[in-house]
């Protein structure tokens, strides 16, 4: 997949153009599956904020995912996809240009892609965009470090694996994310990292890794 990995979604004509250039047409001709399954592994989520994710509620910060003007907007919820067999669920895929991956809980949702066989369909699909916001872009780095795991059943702070670094999100957003923070996170991650703002992404196609940002960011390792 082509992935952009935000923390607070496209909040900056940077990240816009990015975004366009990944799906290779206008937002307006795109039609994105939201993927609000993280937020249920959080202590800080639930169904006023899945409504408002799946609502493209404007007044929030929705409006910088599933708010941006898609074609269409469906819902894919990982823990439902079990229940009913990747021959009807696939092909929901395979139509969707853009997965919109929500935050939450990264080890959550982790879970969640495996349970359902998402994470083994991800090989298969080179010309789709990742859109992740938080949990939704640490989800693809190999490990999220213990001070993001906020799910009681959480093996471990291990993730997917797709890229080979790690996201610190939210960087200076709240009073304990601060690059102290970030510096006691990056130690025990012990690997590369990027610790990103509201502004910042990271853009992964193929091999390549690219910043984009009219904001701050800080590269560990």
């Amino acid at each position: 997949m082509k992935l952009l990995l935000t923390s607070g979604g496209v909040t900056n004509p940077s990240i816009h153009s990015a975004l366009v250039e990944l799906l290779g047409k206008p937002i307006a001709e795109c039609h994105a599956l939201c993927v609000p399954t993280a937020q249920w592994g959080h202590p800080m989520c639930g169904p006023a904020s899945v409504r408002g994710f799946i609502a493209a509620e404007p007044k929030a910060d929705w409006r910088y995912l599933s708010g941006l003007g898609w074609a269409s907007l469906g819902v894919l919820e990982l823990t439902a996809l079990p229940t009913i067999g990747a021959r009807r669920w696939v092909p929901w895929v395979s139509e969707a240009d853009v997965l919109l991956v929500d935050g939450g809980d990264a080890t959550y949702l982790c879970h969640w892609m495996r349970e359902s066989g998402l994470a083994d369909l991800l090989p298969t699909l080179a010309d789709k965009v990742w859109v992740g916001v938080s949990a939704g872009s640490m989800v693809m780095t190999p490990r999220i470090g213990d001070y993001f795991v906020e799910w009681p059943s959480a093996p471990d702070d291990r993730t997917l694996g797709v890229v080979d670094f790690s996201i610190f999100p939210h960087l200076d957003a709240f009073p304990t994310n601060t690059l102290a923070d970030v510096q006691r996170w990056a130690a025990d991650i012990g690997g590369p990292a990027y610790a990103i703002d509201e502004q910042t992404a990271i853009k992964v196609v193929g091999g390549s890794v690219e910043v984009i940002s009219e904001g701050h960011w800080t590269k560990f390792g």
